[in-house]
């Protein structure tokens, strides 16, 4: 019989075994795990020497003695594989053989853009699962899109302008669900475009190949520009012309002609006809008699000015007539401040008093330009009504042009009213709006600035985008958020002072695009808003009293503004008569599913060279734009992160440049 200790001892030695067992299978395990993920980057490193060997030659200056990939220029990793493929104008020419790129089976993005590479699209292609971006424009690539290009369900963006492909434009672009942007324009594809019903494409252009028939219903919202240098008709185009063999619409229906089982019109019949063309035509004319008169009678009511003459002095003052939903209605003649003005001035109530009993404006500064008699002789144009009031265009006698904001709902005292006017005229910032002078009685409140002849950033964000139109690149949306940020950081060096109000037509612009931050400092003058602002949008969540707002409140709305500036989107209430969208719960939405890029505005999507730098200032969007106040950065750090990004995007820009250099 066997003691207890031999049976304990027993017992040991089966768990020892069991524990060595399950050790030694955690080993393999985790051995074979090495051994596949170093397997399947030495793939992915195998497969870029094969395209550097075919294509690159010399001009792919990879260290291959580097046992990683992950740190050659243009290769970016996740997970210890390659995710990104960037050789911008690298000098690559040749044919793209099989096996090479796509034997990268976790890629997402593959530029090859400005470079000589010919041949046909390889179709292996297929492999590329993940792909969500290819760049190839501007290449000579030649061939027809391979059908084994349409599995490649992930797709979002697709460029191969520039090319030499040719054929028919493939229906199979209908698999590619996800497809957002899709340019074929300059190549030699022929035939009619196929019916593409693709909901979240935004972004098409065939233009310059050879194209011919009607355009489909899918794609007539489309510019006119993405059409151009083909034979195509309809929308929108000009319409396609009625074949002769259709039936003719002005007769209703009945075919006329001598063809076979066709009716011959009797005469009664042509007489309807004719008579029928000639009421036709009359009433055609009266329709375009009434429309003129009522469109001409419009402009005379819109540019109407009545002259009433005050009961007391008789002093004539002109009044546009202006709609004060209009948010920017230009009209001319005098302005409503400078009537309110003029009444005042007539009528000795309130305001700054000169030595002869006459209103006067107070400057800040040495320097007297005009006085108020001047700017009540002005001709105005309305700018636009905003949260705190009214703003004019003033063109002075002499030439200067000034603006002018009529003050609304001020609730505070005479005294306090000054006192915090002198401080907002104290500040000097080049990023600043100066104000220049101020006007201050019991009915009204008149203060004068700088004019920006540019107008506002939400005007050139949301404005119509007419053919012509300068877009805005991302030097310039990165300038303006540098400028902007600039701005505010000075209002919060001093001391505790906050702007209130930061919102896209907040930002006003000089000619070369320089931005300057306007209506710093008057949410302490007036009462809270009686309806929803345009403000909201760009409201911290903290925020209950509009007038009682924190540095780190004005940082939320910055990082609204930024939203704003990268995506093109208006956020909440932010433009008349249109809802807009939470920006920053949507964005938050956007890169929760990874794909970031989504994001930006259709404008940036063409410089994927800065793409990082895109991401990074979308990031510290984000940041500002944080629920709670602890978790966003002073604007000090914002202004550095912002300065860095710039720097960055130069020198890549700088490196590309120099490629192309290298190249010719």
């Amino acid at each position: 019989m066997y003691s207890v200790s031999d049976k304990m001892l027993g017992f040991s030695c089966l768990f020892m075994m069991q524990r060595l067992s399950m050790l030694l299978f955690l080993v393999l395990f985790y051995s074979l795990f090495c051994i596949t993920s170093s397997a399947d980057l030495n793939s992915d490193r195998d497969a870029l020497l094969a395209l550097r060997a075919a294509v690159g030659g010399r001009t792919l200056l990879w260290k291959i003695s580097n046992a990683t990939p992950c740190n050659w220029a243009g290769v970016l990793c996740e997970n210890d594989r390659v995710t990104v493929l960037r050789l911008p104008a690298s000098s690559l020419s040749g044919e793209i053989p099989s096996n090479t790129i796509s034997n990268l089976t976790r890629v997402r993005t593959i530029s090859l853009r400005f470079n000589r590479l010919t041949g046909s699209l390889p179709s292996d292609i297929s492999q590329l699962v993940e792909l969500r971006n290819l760049y190839l424009q501007d290449n000579q690539l030649t061939g027809s899109v391979p059908s084994s290009f349409f599995t490649l369900h992930s797709m979002v963006r697709l460029d191969l302008s520039n090319n030499n492909f040719s054929g028919e434009i493939p229906s199979g672009f209908n698999n590619l669900t996800r497809l957002r942007t899709l340019l074929l324009e300059k190549n030699q594809f022929s035939g009619s475009i196929p019916e593409l019903k693709l909901s979240k494409l935004v972004q098409f252009d065939v233009s310059g190949n050879s194209l011919n028939g009607s355009i489909p219903k899918s794609l007539e919202g489309m510019p006119v520009g993405a059409f151009a240098g083909n034979s195509l008709c309809g929308k929108p185009l000009d319409i396609c012309p009625v074949a002769a063999t259709q039936p003719a619409i002005a007769t209703g229906g009945i075919e006329i002609g001598n063809a076979h089982n066709k009716k011959k019109l009797s005469g009664g019949a042509i007489a309807g006809i004719v008579v029928g063309s000639v009421v036709g035509f009359l009433l055609l004319l009266l329709i375009l008699f009434m429309l003129c008169r009522k469109r001409s009678g419009n402009n005379a009511r819109s540019v109407d000015v009545a002259t009433y003459k005050h009961p007391e002095t008789e002093v004539s003052v002109e009044k546009p007539n202006v709609d004060p939903e209009n948010g920017g209605g230009a009209n001319n003649g005098y302005s409503v401040a400078a009537a309110a003005a003029a009444a005042m001035t007539a009528t000795g109530k309130g305001g700054e008093t000169g030595g002869n009993g006459v209103k006067k404006l107070i400057f800040f500064g040495s320097a007297r330009m005009f006085d108020l008699e001047d700017l009540l002789r002005a001709s105005a144009e309305v700018l636009g009504k905003g949260t705190f009031g009214t703003a004019y265009k003033a063109v002075l006698e002499m030439g200067t042009i000034v603006a002018v904001k009529r003050l609304k709902d001020v609730t505070i005292s005479d005294v306090e009213f000054r006192e915090k006017i002198d401080k907002v005229g104290q500040m000097n910032h080049e990023n600043l709006v100066p104000l220049r002078a101020y006007y201050y009685s019991r009915e009204e409140k008149l203060l004068v600035y700088d004019y920006m002849p540019m107008g506002s950033l939400s005007a050139l964000l949301h404005g119509n985008k007419v053919a012509g139109r300068t877009p805005l690149d991302w030097e310039v949306r990165s300038g303006i958020a540098l400028g902007t940020a600039r701005g505010i950081e000075y209002i919060h060096s001093r001391g505790s002072s906050v702007h209130g109000n930061i919102k896209s037509s907040n930002v006003l612009l000089t000619k070369s695009y320089d931005a300057r931050v306007s209506d710093f400092g008057l949410a302490q003058l007036v009462g809270p808003p009686t309806s929803p602002t345009r403000v909201a949008g760009y409201r911290a969540p903290e925020v209950t009293d509009p007038r009682r707002v924190s540095q780190k409140a004005d940082v939320y709305s910055f990082g609204v503004l930024l939203l704003e500036l990268l995506t093109g989107k208006a956020p909440t209430h932010a433009l008349l008569n249109e809802e807009g969208v939470d920006l920053p719960r949507w964005v938050q939405s956007i890169v929760r599913e990874q794909w970031t890029s989504e994001v930006f505005d259709l404008e940036l999507l063409r410089y994927q060279s800065v793409e990082e730098e895109m991401v990074q200032l979308l990031q510290l969007a984000i940041d500002c734009a944080a629920q709670y106040p602890d978790h966003r950065p002073s604007m000090s750090e914002v202004c550095e992160r912002i300065q860095e990004l710039r720097r960055s995007s130069l020198r890549v820009t700088q490196e590309q440049s120099d490629s192309v250099n290298e190249s010719d």
